[in-house]
């Protein structure tokens, strides 16, 4: 078996999130699994050739999202062929420009979004 690292994005309205990560991101859901009181503890979604899962934040279990601990520690780096295009729908469904999508030094077309639940997205492609 090959290894694998799927990074799983707690949030405050799981729901939501996956309305927003399909609208804004054209994400696709694989599996919704929720428990017999609705909340969402796993979510499986593709982005492309990749995946990333999801889940309700359950402050007894330890799992807290961005909003409840001040903040995300995590960048979350997305490099697709549009990302001015990406970043504008992201904002287009909620999310806030933090650092606008431009030609950087480093050669990337780079720029910084904040989704609505807290998570930090780093749009990248490559220069115009």
């Amino acid at each position: 078996m090959n290894s694998q690292l799927i990074p799983k994005l707690l949030v405050s309205d799981a729901d939501a999130a996956i309305t927003f990560y399909t609208q804004a991101l054209g994400a696709e859901v694989n599996l919704r699994v929720a428990d017999d009181h609705g909340v969402v503890n796993h979510a499986d979604l593709t982005l492309g050739s990749v995946g990333f899962a999801l889940a309700q934040s359950v402050e007894e279990w330890g799992w807290n999202d961005p909003g409840s601990v001040g903040g995300s520690p995590v960048l979350i780096m997305l490099t697709v062929p549009d990302p001015d295009g990406t970043a504008d729908r992201m904002v287009q469904h909620g999310a806030q420009l933090v650092i606008p999508v431009d030609n950087r030094p480093y050669g990337k077309r780079q720029g910084r979004v904040k989704d609505p639940f807290g998570h930090l997205w780093v749009i990248s492609g490559e220069l115009r």
